[in-house]
């Protein structure tokens, strides 16, 4: 890891601060939520089924990002428990396995941006009155290298997956143009290629190195950048 970048200034712990990771009982969001809660968050773990989530410092809390009955039942209990939201974690996700456009199943493609893009705007979006009661409440979306598009072509299969991505740049950018005035601090954050059912058993990276920059991101305090994909600590590009 680099050195901290000009500009961020890291919260040294997150006692008293709620937050919420969404996809929070395996992979990457497990390692998400392990680590805020390490760092004094009360920490809401979203999870389609509250008993796999075993934790003791966390909170199991239903949430299907697809079914809009719980996502705005799961903010009710948040304000209703804790009146606050300081962080949080659009962290759920799938990857269908598929060849190029031309022979992707459509199904795949509607399954793919319900839970990668349009879950992340509908969760945000009941999440915003209470991340913006407060100062500098951070919004930390999981996008992917296979997401990016300024630099160089986009090829290699994998067309829904791509393009939920993709997506998921631009409700990063719309949220920081729309809220960050009002202090919002969103930011995107690709994991690299790590070893969870989606990336496979051969990929080199752990759950736990995945989740170092996320929970960094989560760290940021009042003032620090938005609007931003990272990697590693560092900006790079979309």
């Amino acid at each position: 890891m680099t050195e901290t970048p000009t500009g961020v200034e890291l919260k040294a712990d997150l006692t008293d601060e709620t937050a919420l990771i969404t996809g929070a009982t395996r992979g990457i969001g497990a390692e998400i939520a392990a680590g805020l809660a390490e760092l004094g968050a009360t920490v809401y773990a979203g999870a389609r089924d509250p008993a796999d989530v075993d934790a003791p410092d966390q909170r199991a809390i239903r949430l299907d990002v697809t079914e809009d009955e719980e996502v705005r039942a799961a903010f009710e209990r948040i304000e209703r428990e804790r009146g606050t939201l300081d962080v949080l974690v659009n962290n759920a996700g799938v990857f269908p396995r598929s060849g190029p456009l031309d022979g992707m199943d459509v199904a795949d493609f509607d399954r793919t941006m319900a839970v990668n893009l349009r879950g992340p705007v509908v969760v945000s979006k009941h999440a915003l009155p209470l991340l913006l009661d407060g100062a500098g409440g951070r919004v930390v979306t999981l996008s992917s290298g296979l997401g990016r598009f300024t630099e160089g072509r986009m090829e290699g299969e994998y067309p829904a997956y791509r393009l939920s991505k993709v997506g998921v740049g631009g409700l990063t950018a719309y949220l920081d143009g729309e809220y960050g005035d009002e202090g919002l601090i969103a930011n995107a954050v690709s994991p690299g290629w790590v070893r969870t059912d989606m990336g496979g058993e051969t990929a080199p990276r752990s759950p736990s190195e995945g989740a170092e920059t996320p929970v960094w991101l989560a760290r940021f305090a009042p003032g620090s950048p938005s609007g931003r994909l990272w990697k590693d600590r560092e900006p790079i590009a979309w």
